[in-house]
């Protein structure tokens, strides 16, 4: 009901249109869980490959279900641009996302037999809080309006800060509080448990590891949301294609994690190519306050050239190793 809320002012083919989105994530994770993904296995890149083109795939479709059904005054074009702008920037964002997560399992030594196990539980609780976060987003925002020039303020901080990190990440999940609350009031095991979150042993209710990696990873997840909300808001003010444009990408995010995991650190440049693409889209927000609005094709051509040239040149222009890494 809180998901059907955010849409209750928009079109009746908005309403529709997001129950085609509802079924479609709810039948599919239904078959993951049940089907393909019964029993804890390793994801082999050919899958994750056939996963992301399915994700990739959906997603299109979505997005031009989104222009044919269109009806705005705007024009047809304008709505599933902005779609797809949202969708591009939350994928290139959830990069980022897969290497802190990949970290987290690391420093757990989660068996990667249970890597899917983790990361859907882990999205399909992002599902929920990036839902709540884009309502209270929403209904703020049509209270005071000038919360959007400060997410501009606060995109175009963030863009600057993202261009000047090293891209060196280092996580220490003991200093994370949530984290500290679960180990000082949670009754925890010392190992998986055959990969389970919780058990109950010698009449005792006990937590796994595998439950603090969730925890780890939602909040991380959130932290992450602080920068990709905002600037799918900075992009349209339409919740129902910011959430559907963000969920598609999260969504698609488990699968990209398989298929990128061990290939991450080559895409070197793609977070210079975020930094700029957060800095174009708040001063975007922020021309708005002098009345210049710039288009929608154009917001959308910076930001897939963007991302695209920072691929490509992160593939032609190997990064250079650090004396240290010489060294080794």
């Amino acid at each position: 009901m809180l998901l059907f809320s955010l849409f209750r002012n928009n079109s009746q083919t908005e309403t529709i249109l997001f129950g085609v989105f509802a079924v479609i994530i709810v039948v599919f994770l239904l078959i993951d869980l049940g089907v393909f993904n019964k029993t804890a296995h390793k994801i082999t890149t050919k899958s994750a490959l056939y996963q992301s083109l399915f994700w990739v795939f959906v997603s299109t479709v979505f997005g031009y279900l989104i222009y044919h059904f269109d009806n705005s005054p705007e024009g047809q074009a304008d709505e599933a641009l902005e779609y797809f702008s949202a969708y591009l920037t939350e994928y290139a964002l959830s990069v980022d996302n897969i290497f802190v997560i990949l970290l987290i399992l690391k420093y757990f030594n989660v068996k990667e037999e249970y890597f899917h196990k983790v990361l859907f539980w882990g999205i399909l609780g992002a599902v929920l809080f990036r839902g709540i976060f884009i309502f209270v987003g929403a209904y703020l925002i049509a209270q005071f309006h000038w919360i959007l020039y400060i997410f501009g303020v606060f995109l175009i901080y963030s863009g600057i800060k993202i261009y000047f990190e090293d891209g060196d990440e280092k996580i220490d999940p003991e200093k994370n509080p949530i984290m500290r609350f679960c180990r000082a009031y949670l009754p925890i095991s010392k190992d998986e448990k055959g990969g389970q979150f919780w058990v109950r042993e010698g009449g005792k209710f006990l937590f796994t590891p595998l439950f603090l990696v969730i925890v780890l990873i939602e909040t991380t997840d959130l932290i992450f949301a602080v920068d990709s909300i905002p600037a799918a808001f900075a992009i349209t003010q339409n919740e129902f294609l910011i959430y559907t444009s963000n969920i598609f990408a999260v969504l698609g995010l488990r699968a990209m994690f398989f298929l990128l995991a061990g290939v991450i650190d080559k895409f070197y440049l793609l977070q210079k190519g975020l930094s700029v693409i957060l800095f174009f889209i708040g001063a975007k927000m922020l021309l708005e306050i002098i009345h210049f609005e710039i288009p929608v094709v154009l917001s959308f051509s910076v930001i897939i050239a963007t991302l695209t040239l920072s691929i490509v040149f992160s593939i032609l222009i190997p990064k250079k190793a650090k004396p240290s890494e010489e060294l080794n």
